[in-house]
């Protein structure tokens, strides 16, 4: 529990290391008891008890420790030394924490197993206290190129990367690590951190000062929420400094704004000025121009009209063309047989040859000719007129038919016959009964009220 809340919250992770102490107590197992208080050291030294984490770690018996724990042991009190110099910034007495920070990194290492993370992160820190940046910048680089690190362990090779090229110069460089490290920080839930904070100082100092505000300010956040004492007594110091010159930018921006409102006003009004003469000459032409549109879509309307009755017109007119054509050869044929037989005096020879024409057969050979020539011309008609009904209200046609009777009627009608009495001549009916057929169905549909306007909305090819 402690190992999860030593970089996100101090108290919780004091409470937790307290208890872990408690119970080493205890056990009476002295290496528990060592390891408890140098994690102790540590959660201090995050805190900014610098003092307290330095006695904590000096009361234990570096001797009776094992190999890990002499290393976890040195590593921190190398840190201890290193944070208490960052924060002291006083010549006299900052080179001497550094030393001693530098002699006991230098235990350290002699104790890690070379090439693994633990030596990596090790040395890496030891060139970077030792202002070698170029050096530095290697082990960082080969540390993150050649290792999977963990999530804490990426988040301080690439904060310390950022910070190294900040010192080089390479500000676009040391924005892209610190952001990394960011980003690597809040996917850790590590609060106890710097990488956002030198994240802002350096948008600050490219002129990012939107960004360098709101960043310095989660860093604060991320500090109080920890407890951490030195990160808000670093943060401080350059809050008030982010802060001002966000002020000072929005300031001379609403500056210029006023000055600009005032030009705009100006030009408003000499705008105002012209478009009332604007308006007026628009009016006229826009009157003139509603005519015209109205005109030129009724045109349209029209042409396409015009196209779709020649296309129905050339169609049928070929069709019926042909029909005639048939019909007449077929009474000319019947005719002449007729009176042959009649000379010849072969009476039942004429009826039976009468009886072998069936009008019935002969009509539906019509209507199948009509719904041909029909589908040819409306090849969705079948479709677009079922979506006129709900779905248990559909026409289906039986096997063998192209039209039923009812699509039939408004075919005839979507092609502009809609007399009743010629439809019904056509269809061989009664007028009552296509009124019938008419108005049954026309009562199924979901749009009662506009069905003739939907039916004759149905497209040509």
């Amino acid at each position: 529990m402690f190992d999860e809340y030593k970089s996100f919250k101090y108290d919780s992770a004091y409470y937790y290391l307290e208890e872990a102490k408690s119970t080493a107590i205890i056990l009476k197992d002295q290496q528990l008891l060592s390891k408890t208080k140098i994690k102790e050291g540590f959660v201090l030294l995050s805190s900014g008890l610098f003092k307290e984490a330095i006695d904590t770690l000096s009361s234990i018996d570096i001797n009776k420790l094992d190999k890990k724990n002499q290393f976890d042991y040195y590593s921190i009190k190398a840190r201890a030394f290193y944070d208490l110099a960052d924060y002291n910034k006083d010549q006299r007495y900052q080179i001497n924490y550094v030393q001693k920070g530098n002699l006991y990194l230098q235990r350290a290492l002699a104790l890690i197993t070379p090439n693994t993370n633990e030596y990596w992160a090790t040395e890496s820190l030891k060139r970077m206290k030792q202002q070698d940046w170029k050096g530095a910048e290697f082990a960082f680089s080969y540390w993150i190129n050649n290792f999977t690190l963990p999530p804490d362990y990426y988040g301080i090779a690439t904060s310390s990367l950022g910070y190294i090229y900040s010192e080089r110069g390479f500000t676009e460089k040391a924005i892209e690590y610190l952001a990394l490290a960011a980003i690597a920080d809040v996917k850790n839930a590590t609060k106890e951190t710097v990488a956002l904070r030198n994240l802002a100082n350096e948008l600050f100092k490219i002129g990012y000062l939107e960004k360098a505000n709101e960043y310095i300010n989660l860093a604060m956040d991320d500090a109080t929420f920890y407890d951490a004492r030195h990160r808000k007594i670093e943060i401080s110091s350059i809050l008030p400094i982010i802060e001002k010159a966000q002020l000072n930018k929005v300031r001379d921006k609403n500056d210029k704004l006023e000055k600009i409102v005032v030009l705009l006003t100006i030009l408003a009004c000499i705008i105002i000025l012209f478009l009332i003469i604007i308006f007026k000459q628009l009016k006229e032409k826009n009157a003139a121009k509603k005519v015209m549109a109205k005109s030129y879509s009724q045109l349209q309307e029209m042409n396409v009209s015009l196209s779709e009755a020649n296309t129905i017109k050339e169609e049928y007119i070929t069709y019926f063309i042909k029909a005639t054509s048939d019909l007449i050869n077929k009474i000319d044929h019947i005719q002449k047989s007729t009176i042959q037989k009649i000379i010849s005096k072969k009476t039942d020879e004429v009826m039976a040859s009468l009886k072998k024409y069936d009008v019935r057969m002969e009509r539906e050979q019509l209507f199948h000719q009509f719904d041909e020539i029909f589908l040819k011309l409306f090849p969705t008609f079948v479709s677009d007129f079922n979506q006129l009904f709900p779905a248990d209200h559909k026409t289906t046609i039986k096997k063998g038919e192209l039209l039923n009777t009812e699509l039939r009627i408004f075919a005839l009608y979507r092609l502009g016959i809609q007399d009743g009495t010629q439809i019904a001549d056509f269809m061989e009916l009664s007028v009552s009964t296509i009124y019938t057929y008419k108005a049954r169905i026309k009562s199924k549909s979901d749009y009662k009220e506009s069905f003739e306007e939907k039916i004759m909305a149905i497209k040509t090819i």
